[in-house]
């Protein structure tokens, strides 16, 4: 698929980007080092960017410099920055209700979140649902649910997942092992599985998880755990922190056969994948697969701390104390979550297709004489660029920031492209252009598109 930039779809509005001060500015500088006195050195920054407000698509910085976010909050802006519904949304249950600790009273908009999201899930039994107040609470609240109902200890995740820091979640996590250096012992009986890491621009399409799936039927289920003893195997399908890599849909199939073939329960973590991002409500459906569970956050509330796991009602077999939360199912967040559904059902899951298109096809047009780009690949507006090294990726990253486009690094060597789901085609060739620029910045032979110099400026 090929995109033409056209000037007037390239010229973005006069808004964005504007950068006045150097980057970053004099008062990004001065609370980077109150930043650096008072806050745990094991926050990770990308850049040195300050954020003071946000509107759509636009996020300002304490110099009053306006960014193109292609970021969102690591996909968690769904809607939007700021958007209207959503704040109105937050600010009316704000003045009526704040806190009432749903664990232990019933609460109408805990209820009526609920209701949505069990409507909505990607299976055909009747689902039940747990609010909690983030992803990482979403995967250990979903293995929880997994053991108790299957008496079992085991689990299996995937090499390059991502699923959490907390300790349950974290023994699932094997992403990057400062994430898991110095932390053990962590959960027993944990076994990761090799991933099939498809490539699918310049190295082909070729590779369909088989054999991923025989690696895990002979060499994990037959040498290191028994079957029986796996409670669950929790999956992404597409891997998020691990570079944006998809699932092949044959070998979702085959996960889903292993599971029936022993009752096993299989869980997609959908936290940063789900909620309409890849053009559909989850990212498994494409692959025309049902799981047993499914863990939600990210882009659930707009912003606001929030998080479900979304079951069978089959599997919720605990009794009641098994599980609980004091703050989660918020009033504010449900509110604020039902705001975002609204939004999302009302034409940001098509328009994440069709604008993912649009992205998609103007990154390889203007990559495509890239030698350092080696892969391009995602879904809808969940797209990775793959280069040859960190170096390379981080080069690129800074070089975007430099000319006020958001991105972000995933993986080992790649670029997310994660932006709002209401970018329109304005932001989309924006984008492109940014980044196109980028890319020479670093040397990179790139195809210009209008509104870009010769030089990539």
């Amino acid at each position: 698929m090929s995109v033409e930039v056209t000037p007037s779809a390239s010229a973005a509005p006069a808004a964005v980007p504007h950068l006045i001060t150097p980057i970053p500015g004099p008062r990004a500088r001065a609370l980077m080092e109150r930043d650096d006195a008072v806050v745990s050195p094991s926050l990770t920054r990308a850049y040195a960017l300050a954020a003071a407000s946000g509107s759509g698509y636009v996020v300002t910085d304490v110099d009053g410099n306006r960014f193109l976010d292609f970021a969102a909050g690591i996909a968690v802006a769904s809607t939007g920055h700021a958007h209207p519904k959503v704040v109105e949304a937050i600010q009316r249950q704000a003045a009526e209700l704040i806190h009432i600790a749903a664990t232990d009273f019933y609460e109408p908009r805990y209820v009526e979140l609920s209701e949505r999201l069990a409507a909505i899930a990607p299976f055909k039994e009747t689902a039940r649902v747990f609010l909690c107040n983030s992803g990482t609470e979403a995967v250990e609240g979903a293995i929880k649910l997994a053991r108790h109902h299957t008496g079992r200890p085991g689990l299996i995740a995937f090499e390059a997942a991502f699923h959490g820091r907390t300790m349950g979640a974290l023994s699932l996590t094997n992403s990057k092992i400062k994430q898991r250096a110095g932390f053990g012992p962590l959960l027993p009986m944990v076994y990761h599985a090799p991933f099939p890491r498809v490539r699918s621009w310049r190295e082909g399409t070729g590779g369909d998880g088989s054999a991923e799936l025989e690696v895990l039927r002979r060499s994990i289920l037959g040498r290191l755990i028994a079957p029986q003893d796996v409670a669950a195997i929790v999956i992404e399908p597409i891997q998020g922190e691990g570079g944006y890599f998809e699932a092949p849909p044959a070998f979702l199939r085959g996960l889903r056969e292993i599971c029936d073939e022993y009752g096993i329960v299989l869980i997609a973590d959908e936290i940063q994948s789900g909620l309409g991002r890849t053009g559909r409500w989850w990212a498994i459906e494409h692959a025309g697969v049902e799981p047993d569970v499914i863990t939600v956050a990210k882009g659930l509330a707009s912003g606001m701390p929030l998080g479900a796991f979304i079951g069978r009602d089959s599997l919720f077999t605990w009794p009641p104390g098994a599980h609980g939360s004091t703050f989660a199912g918020n009033p504010v967040c449900c509110a604020a979550a039902l705001a975002t559904l609204d939004i999302i059902e009302d034409g940001l899951i098509d328009n994440a297709a069709r604008m993912g298109a649009r992205l998609k096809a103007g990154i390889e047009q203007v990559s495509s004489d890239c030698p350092a780009v080696r892969d391009i690949r995602g879904r809808g507006l969940m797209l990775g660029v793959e280069f040859g090294s960190h170096d390379e990726a981080n080069a690129v990253e800074m070089a975007a920031f430099e000319r006020g486009l958001l991105i972000l690094e995933c993986g080992e060597a790649a670029i997310r492209f994660c932006p709002p789901l209401m970018v329109d085609e304005v932001a989309v060739d924006t984008a492109i252009r940014l980044f196109a620029e980028s890319l020479a910045a670093v040397g990179c032979p790139v195809r210009p598109v209008p509104g870009m110099d010769e030089t990539g400026g």
